[in-house]
């Protein structure tokens, strides 16, 4: 591998930030925790004893700052695993790769990653409000299919390869897991499960205004092979966690269950329980 990086591949702003992320190694914590909506962030730094860093470009917004002692940064990613291939990889470029010089350090850094958001149910004994963690992902958006030497495979993935019966998508999918090793974070959390992270929010995950889905059942499919729950990133950050070397885990407070037609009554404060919970359990 060749250790010296070209410009086009590592591109920078004009102060050496990542180039969307726009963040110096020196802005980043080394817990990270990641939301999908700018306006998330503040909902959670709020929390933080200090706040050191506020730096945003596009919807790439970050605070960094101390919570109990521990320095701690909260992120927000947007929508998609499209998102979530620049900010794996820029986050990694941050930690273990020296920008100034355009080179691969010798000595690995490896982040804590924790994916904090909503999502709905497919299985119907799940209840709303309550939190689960993603032991199991299966993204179905081929992400990693352009990165060389990624493989995964466990009793869930090879399960729901045989049984998937849909020919014209099964291509496109890619399994990982959680990070076990910090999974104890979550040890009390109601429910953990079998995540589908998908490529879009209408008919990957069955609705239909006036484009038909592919199939009205698609849930209920999904469900029959092990799926819990359904959302847009954790399969990327899992995935190139592993092959990136960092340790990611996803909770998500679940707002709707699909399968009851149960939506929470006040989803904002889903939203803040979920926060709440989160930063006791990662910050002691």
């Amino acid at each position: 591998m060749i250790n010296k990086l070209a410009d086009s591949e590592l591109v920078l702003n004009d102060d050496g930030s990542v180039y969307h992320l726009n963040l110096l190694p020196e802005d980043l914590a080394e817990k990270v925790i990641l939301v999908g909506d700018p306006d998330r962030v503040p909902k959670v730094s709020k929390y933080f004893d200090t706040i050191e860093v506020k730096k945003n470009k596009r919807e790439f917004y970050t605070h960094t700052g101390t919570l109990r002692g521990e320095r701690i940064t909260v992120m927000s990613t947007g929508i998609g695993t499209e998102n979530i291939d620049i900010v794996m990889n820029e986050l990694d470029a941050l930690v273990n790769i020296d920008l100034k010089a355009k080179e691969f350090k010798t000595e690995h850094k490896s982040l804590e990653l924790f994916r904090l958001g909503t999502c709905g149910s497919v299985n119907p004994d799940i209840e709303v409000n309550n939190m689960l963690v993603t032991e199991n992902v299966v993204g179905l958006d081929g992400l990693l299919h352009f990165y060389q030497d990624y493989a995964f495979e466990n009793e869930f993935s090879k399960n729901f390869m045989a049984k998937f019966p849909y020919e014209k998508i099964k291509p496109m999918l890619y399994f990982s897991d959680w990070a076990k090793d910090i999974s104890d974070y979550y040890a009390d959390a109601k429910y953990r499960g079998n995540t589908a992270t998908f490529p879009g929010f209408y008919a990957p995950q069955g609705r239909q205004l006036r484009l038909k889905a592919l199939d009205d059942q698609f849930l209920e499919t999904l469900n029959d092979l092990g799926v819990s729950n359904f959302e847009m990133e954790t399969s990327a950050i899992y995935a190139l966690s592993k092959l990136l070397g960092h340790k990611a885990l996803t909770v998500n407070c679940v707002i709707a269950n699909r399968r009851r037609g149960e939506f929470a009554s006040d989803h904002h404060a889903s939203e803040r329980m979920m926060i709440e919970w989160v930063l006791e359990r990662i910050i002691k």
